[in-house]
């Protein structure tokens, strides 16, 4: 199959699955990288410094600095400072993902997920700029009112704001999928994966946009979430251009983090997810919008099924 072709089966089995959406406003759209777990060990498929030299040299092309949310399990020991401190140095932010992800909507208590919270803040402190903001593992809040509001007094009592996600994706997701046909086929062609990885993406910020004008009645500044993982070292650039060219304006996780959006608590439960998701929830005016988990395996797996990924 020709990668025209292919381009377009992708769009056809997204847009299969995609709701109707309204008209987008016309002020430009404005999105920021953010990216979850830093890691030394990302498979037999690429070296975790090939991988963290390309997703950074892609970034200073682009001139952009991201938000790095650092899971602390995934870079405790020397290569880990190695690797954080190429992050630190290239002027992104360093920024506190718990040390074990848990996941806090499961039976983990709020003790021990304030303990696992705490325990990673040593691991990235040092670091220039170290930014206090924290991202919940799997985007979850709490399953109880009493875990949720016990954990934001938490961050407030320390410094910390959440790091909100806007954007939700499932790119590591792709990545796993790549990665298993590399194990049987070494010399498969990846870039189908990553046109499918740019279509997904950008299926999902769209979604996630017109949420937010209808919630918000405005555009904000939105955060996308990707992962430390093999399939963003090789189309990072592709997906940064895919946005460009489809009128979405680049911005430093900073900016976008200044909004004052960042600072809202939706009082949903179970709580987390997206933010424009947890505001839309909160409303109680979007329910045939909303699928629960936000984003997940389950929703890609046929569409990668059907295009034979």
């Amino acid at each position: 199959m020709h990668r025209r072709d292919f381009l377009c089966s992708v769009g056809t089995a997204l847009a299969a699955s995609a709701l109707p959406l309204p008209t987008l406003a016309a002020e430009k759209p404005r999105i920021a990288v953010t990216m979850d777990d830093p890691s030394t060990s990302l498979g037999r498929n690429i070296a975790w410094r090939e991988a963290n030299r390309a997703l950074l040299d892609t970034l200073e092309k682009w001139n952009l600095k991201i938000a790095l949310f650092v899971c602390g399990m995934r870079v405790d020991s020397p290569q880990g400072k190695e690797l954080l401190n190429q992050w630190d140095e290239a002027g992104h932010l360093i920024c506190n993902h718990s040390y074990s992800h848990l996941n806090f909507n499961a039976k983990t208590a709020y003790s021990d997920f304030a303990a696992d919270f705490e325990r990673n803040e040593p691991l990235i402190k040092s670091y220039r700029r170290f930014t206090r903001l924290f991202r919940y593992p799997f985007l979850k809040e709490g399953d109880t009112a009493e875990k949720r509001d016990q954990f934001r007094a938490l961050l407030k009592q320390k410094g910390y704001s959440v790091g909100h996600v806007t954007v939700d994706a499932s790119d590591w997701y792709v990545d796993d999928r790549m990665n298993t046909r590399l194990e049987k086929q070494p010399a498969v062609d990846t870039q189908p994966y990553g046109d499918y990885l740019v279509a997904h993406l950008l299926d999902r910020a769209a979604f996630y946009r017109q949420l937010a004008i209808d919630v918000l009645d405005r555009e904000i500044p939105h955060t996308l979430l990707l992962h430390h993982r093999m399939i963003n070292a090789l189309y990072l650039e592709d997906v940064i251009s895919g946005f460009s060219d489809k009128g979405w304006q680049w911005i430093d996780a900073r900016r976008a983090f200044d909004d004052a959006v960042f600072k809202r608590q939706p009082q949903t439960l179970p709580a987390g997810e997206s933010l424009v998701w947890a505001l839309a929830k909160e409303t109680g005016r979007f329910e045939d919008r909303l699928r629960y988990p936000g984003e997940d395996d389950i929703y890609e797996k046929p569409k990668m099924d059907s295009l034979g990924l």
